[in-house]
């Protein structure tokens, strides 16, 4: 998603029946709940934001109980726990005065927010940005520190960083269990030499070098990380990966996409289609990557929210129990596309001090799986739904 303006308690609810799906009402307190494993189903959460948020008054109550954030989304059901990586994101001390010592979102805080999900049995993804800021659809940055290079270089820059990136990991007995090789990279990646469509070429010269990185780490690891490429909006995915594999791009594990109700012109009811579209072409697994829904229309703090009123409908209206059927019918679409997973982006990102380029607290707060008192509310739930499977 687009960053700069800028899904786990007991069921309730529905599935949903259409086109052959289930639709029943279940009370909140049925405790029919299932726990899936990474090898069953992703239920993963993009929790980046918490380190952060944690040091700047953020708290995460589980029951009215203050509560370690990891510990509250290992215990609703998450499997994985991803998390972004910049090259060098100084901006993100320099957005405090004074100035803080450390950065976020830079190998050191995101080593302990693996070190945190490891902690917990949860297995990692990690999403190397390959910039200094948010990469998304509008803008491929290429870090300051590589401006300049020759392709060749850029290729070799890429490589080793990536390389250099994961042995630290492994060291540390945290390798990550997937690794996307790019944010959102729509329109390519480290623009301009990495243009999707008008250096298809050198776009995959450049990818595959990191790809190479990952698989070079994997070697020594008894961890070997599935490699992601990560587009967003399903709709988008289709044209992306057509030709991709003539051009050389082959050698990675999953198709990964973002869903979003706010940006993309896919319906739920439709999201099954896409993702068995995107299976057949491009022989690989699908993955939602990111997506969200909001559970009201209020703000918390004066940091203006991400939201989408005029595509919001009566089926899933912007309240808990929308929130949380519109998460379990959305997970039964992609299972029902022969997806493996879905990750939450930002569910913890609860107001705080903490701030970004844009504003102090959050522009997400309606659009997290806790309420503004930082409660774990009903759409938490979502991942532990009894979901149907094909036999």
């Amino acid at each position: 998603m687009i960053k700069n303006y800028p899904i786990l308690l007991l069921l309730s609810a529905m599935l949903i029946s259409c086109n052959g799906k289930e639709k029943n009402d279940r009370d909140q307190n049925n405790t029919s709940r299932r726990f899936y494993s990474v090898s069953d189903f992703g239920m993963g959460a993009d929790l980046s934001y918490v380190n952060q948020i944690i040091e700047h008054g953020g708290i995460y109550r589980d029951s009215g109980n203050i509560t370690n954030p990891y510990v509250i989304f290992k215990k609703y059901g998450a499997n994985t726990i991803r998390f972004r990586l910049w090259h060098n994101p100084r901006w993100t001390r320099e957005v405090y005065n004074p100035p803080i010592a450390g950065m976020y979102n830079d190998f050191d805080d995101v080593k302990r927010g693996i070190q945190a999900a490891k902690a917990q049995g949860m297995a990692v993804s990690l999403d190397f940005h390959y910039s200094d800021i948010w990469a998304d659809p509008a803008k491929q940055v290429t870090p300051a520190a590589w401006e300049g290079l020759s392709l060749e270089l850029l290729h070799d820059s890429i490589y080793n960083y990536t390389l250099m990136t994961l042995d630290k990991l492994e060291a540390l007995n945290i390798m990550p269990e997937f690794v996307q090789t790019g944010n959102e990279i729509n329109p390519g990646f480290l623009l301009p030499q990495g243009n999707r469509w008008d250096k298809t070429a050198d776009f995959v010269y450049l990818i595959n070098g990191a790809i190479k990185a990952v698989r070079d780490a994997a070697l020594s690891s008894a961890i070997k990380p599935k490699i992601i490429v990560h587009i967003a909006q399903p709709e988008n995915a289709l044209s992306w990966f057509q030709g991709i594999d003539a051009a050389g791009l082959t050698d990675y594990d999953i198709a990964g996409i973002s869903y979003y109700y706010l940006w993309s012109t896919v319906g739920i009811d439709n999201v099954s289609d896409y993702i068995a579209d995107i299976k057949d072409l491009t022989k690989k697994d699908v993955m939602v990557v990111e997506t969200a829904y909001p559970w009201t229309l209020n703000n918390a703090d004066s940091y203006n929210n991400i939201l989408g009123t005029d595509k919001l409908t009566v089926d899933y209206p912007a309240n808990q129990t929308g929130q949380y059927n519109y998460l379990v019918r959305l997970t039964q679409e992609i299972i029902d596309g022969g997806g493996i997973g879905i990750h939450y982006w930002e569910p913890a990102w609860i107001t705080s001090d903490m701030k970004d380029k844009w504003g102090t607290g959050s522009a997400w707060d309606c659009n997290t799986l806790f309420d503004f008192q930082g409660n774990v509310i009903k759409g938490m739930n979502y991942m532990t739904y009894p979901y149907t499977f094909k036999k």
